[in-house]
């Protein structure tokens, strides 16, 4: 067992990974493993870059797809602390790497470099007035916009991507035209779209969108996702997607 710190716990993620979370910090939510799920990889060559990586989530499950190196950029100290302790916990050093620090600076991203493939899963809502910002720091910043934009975060990826690399994305629907707005300001086009369902019948509440720097146009739609059956049990198509068949 790794040191943990008060409040912390062990929770597992998936094919035998598990993560060192706290109820004091934003949880990972399913959002991020289907970001994982969904994207392209490089396989054994190249190298992957997620943004806003937070405890670990994207990385951590990225590197069950991948043997190519990972790198997670994280403005929170107290986060990139936590996802250092998980991957020593999964035995993934040397593989995992996480960066302090803040995806506007210039520094950051000439220290992290080019990469294959650049992962985000970015705060939902754009940053609200003062008074709709929860008391608790961590969930703050993780669910608005207070460390940087849709478009700062698309234009950090733009610049960590190699030419005709992918930039992958997880957000809700009603921002996906600003979305793929900011990708092609950023030369990114968009390629392959993927909507998620609570429920058949329901409206989708997570998009997942992946686009080519330097890309032709010409956008793939593929299947939605159902997550849950009407009886609130996992769909057998979420669960084989969650497991990665």
């Amino acid at each position: 067992m790794p040191p943990l710190l008060e409040g912390e716990r062990i929770d597992y993620v998936t094919e035998g990974l598990e993560i060192i979370q706290s109820k004091d910090v934003f949880a990972f939510s399913i959002d991020a493993v289907l970001l994982a799920k969904f994207t392209y990889v490089p396989i054994t060559k190249g190298s992957i870059i997620d943004l806003c990586s937070g405890n670990g989530i994207i990385p951590l499950v990225l590197s069950t797809r991948s043997s190519v190196p990972i790198t997670g950029i994280e403005i929170q100290p107290r986060l990139v602390d936590m996802a250092r302790r998980s991957v020593q916990y999964n035995h993934l050093d040397g593989r995992l790497t996480f960066i302090e620090g803040d995806i506007r600076e210039k520094n950051i991203i000439e220290k992290a470099g080019k990469a294959d493939l650049v992962t985000c899963n970015p705060p939902y809502f754009a940053t609200p007035g003062k008074k709709q910002w929860n008391n608790n720091p961590y969930f703050t910043m993780a669910r608005h916009e207070r460390n940087g934009t849709l478009n700062d975060m698309t234009a950090a990826a733009a610049s960590l991507v190699k030419q005709k690399g992918k930039v992958s994305m997880v957000l809700r629907p009603e921002r996906l035209p600003e979305l793929m707005e900011v990708y092609r300001k950023h030369d990114l086009e968009p390629k392959r779209l993927k909507f998620v369902h609570p429920k058949a019948g329901k409206e989708a509440n997570i998009v997942l969108l992946e686009a080519i720097k330097g890309g032709k146009p010409g956008l793939t739609c593929l299947p939605s996702l159902i997550v849950y059956n009407e009886d609130g049990k996992y769909t057998e198509e979420f669960q084989d997607y969650y497991a990665g068949n």
